[in-house]
């Protein structure tokens, strides 16, 4: 049984995941990101991508991140007609944000047609997808939940065990039967991590390690060789900025992704009010997929650490939500947070600031030196949040130049995926007596070299960096 792996997306680079395996030239794809980054050179790769849909058995999808799920109505608008299989959280997660980038690609459409009519140009970029697609991508979707073993077709079988990074996480664990395989079961066991989360985030559960021993292991990398600060770091940190904000009357501004950031910022804000480690200032929560996702935070609490699974079925209490808090729904609501005097915290997406409100907060924000912009997770190449994170003080929003005066601050520690310690504690947790190779995938070409060589130094030698589009045999 002839068995191969190639990557169209997050190789050398930190989104578009989409991993093909094929069986005998049957076709599997794992999940299926949008790409992030300069804005027309993104667009081009997403409107580039044309993988013959009918070509494919059925698609996995590991999580519900922009990154990894959001060209899956493209897909099924190709032509897809087979399974889509997902947790149910990221069953429930991914329609919110495939629903929203459908909302907010015709919002950017109509916006950029207007600038553009007025400068007397054309603009010939519809949105990728629409509601309708996604309704249609989302009705293929059929929910497994973690350490179900499931057929997903002769030969092969699908495993999920929870990744600890988002909601309804999951690595796939895939099982490819034939006797030419040799081995007691004639079984070749195929690991892909999507992203791998943290050990003791506060939300979600940690990383399992009770995966079936894999034979080869498709491995994120997103951070390289970085580690990431402790927890009580992170916390005081946060704790400064806050009360920066209180003693200047000023804004704090945290792009997040709706999903698990914003959930962990508040959770954070909340103990540290509690504890009196921080004055109450208005916080508000400017992104009504924040509001859903939180909503959906509560109906999956198979999900939870043991401390918020306490604090939910014990103690009756909510992490997400106490007094000083306020989703802003509205775009009008929205617009008044501009001209509104702090001390004030605004929580809002797009994670990256590529798109979605956090880019107008941004613009009226980053040329006073009294407000802070507080990065708190992964900034892909080429995004203004990596030049916001590197320290650019001239920059583009919305088409526009803008100085930045605001203090950019960053904190690592609530990113949501593994350092190379963090990984490495995790290989090493797991069964790897059968390993053959690791494969690095999701990351940037200077930070898996040097996450190679870590690897290569602590016993793993036999790693391999994903190259786009080139074939791996089993």
């Amino acid at each position: 049984m002839a068995v191969q792996f190639y990557s169209l997306g997050a190789a050398q680079e930190v989104t578009g995941s989409k991993h093909v395996f094929e069986v005998d030239g049957k076709c599997f794809m794992v999940d299926c990101g949008a790409f992030q980054g300069r804005r027309k050179e993104a667009d081009k790769k997403n409107r580039e991508f044309n993988f013959a849909a009918d070509k494919l058995e059925a698609v996995i999808l590991t999580h519900a991140h922009y990154d990894h799920c959001a060209l899956l109505p493209v897909l099924v608008k190709a032509g897809l007609h087979k399974p889509v299989y997902a947790t149910p959280a990221t069953r429930d997660l991914a329609s919110l944000i495939m629903t929203d980038s459908a909302k907010i690609q015709a919002h950017d459409a109509e916006f950029l047609k207007k600038r553009a009519a007025r400068k007397g140009m054309r603009f010939d970029f519809p949105p990728l997808f629409d509601a309708e697609d996604v309704l249609a991508a989302v009705e293929q979707m059929i929910t497994v939940s973690y350490r179900r073993k499931i057929s997903i077709a002769p030969n092969v079988t699908l495993e999920f065990f929870d990744a600890g990074h988002i909601l309804g996480s999951a690595f796939a664990a895939i099982t490819i039967t034939a006797r030419d395989f040799g081995g007691a079961n004639g079984a070749l066991r195929v690991l892909y991590t999507g992203d791998i989360g943290r050990p003791y985030k506060p939300i979600i559960k940690p990383p399992a390690v009770n995966v079936p021993p894999p034979h080869y292991i498709f491995l994120e990398s997103t951070y390289g060789g970085a580690r990431h600060e402790d927890s009580d770091s992170a916390l005081d940190t946060l704790a400064a900025s806050v009360q920066r904000a209180a003693a200047l009357k000023s804004k704090i501004i945290i792009p997040a992704f709706a999903i698990e950031r914003t959930q962990e910022i508040i959770y954070s804000l909340h103990l540290l009010t509690d504890q009196k480690k921080i004055p109450e200032i208005p916080i508000y929560v400017d992104s009504p997929m924040a509001m859903n996702a939180t909503t959906i935070f509560t109906l999956h609490p198979e999900c939870y650490s043991q401390e918020i699974n306490q604090a939910f079925t014990k103690h009756y209490k909510n992490p997400f939500g106490f007094n000083k808090l306020d989703f802003i729904t509205s775009a009008e609501e929205s617009k008044k947070l501009n001209g509104m005097k702090g001390p004030m915290i605004i929580i809002s997406a797009d994670g990256m600031c590529e798109a979605g409100r956090v880019v107008h907060h941004l613009a009226n924000a980053v040329e006073n030196p009294d407000n802070a912009v507080l990065i708190v997770g992964y900034m892909a190449e080429n995004t203004l949040g990596r030049r916001l994170k590197r320290g650019d003080k001239a920059v583009s929003i919305l088409g526009e130049p803008r100085t930045v005066r605001a203090k950019i601050d960053t904190i690592n520690a609530f990113s949501a995926h593994a350092d190379c310690a963090e990984c490495l504690d995790w290989l090493n947790a797991i069964d790897t007596s059968c390993l053959q190779k690791i494969f690095l995938v999701h990351g940037e070409p200077d930070s898996q070299a040097t996450f190679k060589t870590f690897l290569g130094q602590h016993g793993f030698g036999n790693v391999e960096i994903v190259k786009y589009g080139e074939t791996y045999q089993a």
